[in-house]
């Protein structure tokens, strides 16, 4: 059995993974009491996490979200997976790569040696694509309130400075807009939305948006022209680079945009939430495809085409056929594969 602090951790680790954790299944996963479970559960409280109980035969146990924030508390893993996720984004290109830096250093400062070895032996070094350091990155706060008036479906109100501006544009009223979509294409960040003073849809450069507050009432959502998100950036662009594969897919991955679109240029990456996003991409085969998107470790979700899903099926087979060590062969390639 580990030592009571360890096991409090660990306690607190597989409350922070799901909702609601019956109380016998804890035991077990801890291997303690019931009695014992109880008795961590009030320590943790007194350190101030929120942890609600249910009642009855089948009751158990809820980390609340709560007004204070309590001290933060890590497993060795988790704190792995924390410094390697700050050190890639101090590279992300959107603005954050300095908060990031500091951020990494804060949480190194405060690990145990043990960890801060692992750390020092496991530095990421990211090779960026060459790209035009003088054109100006979108800052996280923009990011921020365009993801947030997107998810919310507000009336956005902004002033937009074009690459050839001149005097009367910036003293031109702000624009009105409702937001659909925030993507990246080819490294740079755009809003896709419904300009309601031009009464058509627009794309606009996140850089060159600085947003106003208060936002506008709620609207309701429009549908985009052919309903393809993809297609309609890549034609606004003249780009058709996605379409030129013979193979296309769409998936959502549990990453943020940031994390994901540094890493291809013909992709079209939309931002769904802090941690989620949905990509867009093309490969000359199917299990090319599934194994370009695989090479992420997040959680993926097929949304179309079924072609995808079989080649993600097959890479399956494949890769536990090469665990267990089975003889070449056993793995036929699909159809078109």
């Amino acid at each position: 059995m580990p030592n009571t602090s360890g096991r409090l951790l660990t306690l607190l680790s597989l409350l922070q993974t799901r909702r609601d954790w019956p109380g016998a299944l804890l035991a077990e996963r801890l291997n303690v009491s019931p009695r014992t479970v109880r008795r961590d559960v009030d320590r943790l409280r007194e350190l101030g996490y929120p942890i609600a109980a249910a009642k009855g035969p089948d009751g158990g146990y809820r980390l609340d979200a709560g007004a204070d924030l309590p001290p933060l508390l890590f497993d060795d893993e988790q704190a792995v997976a924390l410094a390697i996720a700050l050190q890639l984004a101090t590279t992300s290109g959107v603005g954050i790569e300095e908060a990031a830096a500091r951020a990494l250093n804060t949480v190194r400062q405060v690990m145990p040696a043990r960890l801060r070895h692992r750390i020092d032996a496991l530095r990421v070094t990211t090779v960026e694509r060459p790209t035009n350091r003088s054109e100006p990155q979108v800052g996280s706060d923009v990011l921020m309130a365009l993801s947030t008036a997107v998810h919310r479906r507000e009336v956005l109100r902004f002033d937009y400075i074009h690459v050839y501006a001149t005097q009367d544009d910036e003293m031109a009223p702000p624009r009105r807009a409702e937001p659909h979509h925030l993507v990246t294409w080819n490294g740079r960040w755009y809003l896709v939305a419904w300009d309601l003073d031009r009464e058509d849809w627009r794309t606009f450069r996140a850089d060159r948006i600085t947003p106003r507050v208060p936002t506008g009432p709620r609207f309701t959502p429009r549908e985009l022209p052919g309903g393809d998100v993809a297609a309609f950036v890549a034609a606004r662009f003249w780009d058709s680079s996605l379409y030129d594969w013979p193979c296309r897919g769409e998936v959502i991955l549990d990453l943020p945009a940031s994390a994901v679109s540094p890493y291809f240029r013909d992709a079209v990456v939309e931002e769904l939430g802090p941690d989620r996003c949905r990509l867009l991409l093309g490969s000359w085969s199917w299990v090319g495809l599934a194994a370009t998107i695989g090479r992420f470790d997040a959680d993926i979700e097929v949304v179309r085409p079924p072609e995808l899903k079989d080649a993600f099926a097959h890479l399956a087979r494949r890769y536990a056929a090469a665990a267990t060590g089975a003889s070449r062969g056993a793995v036929h390639d699909p159809p078109n594969g």
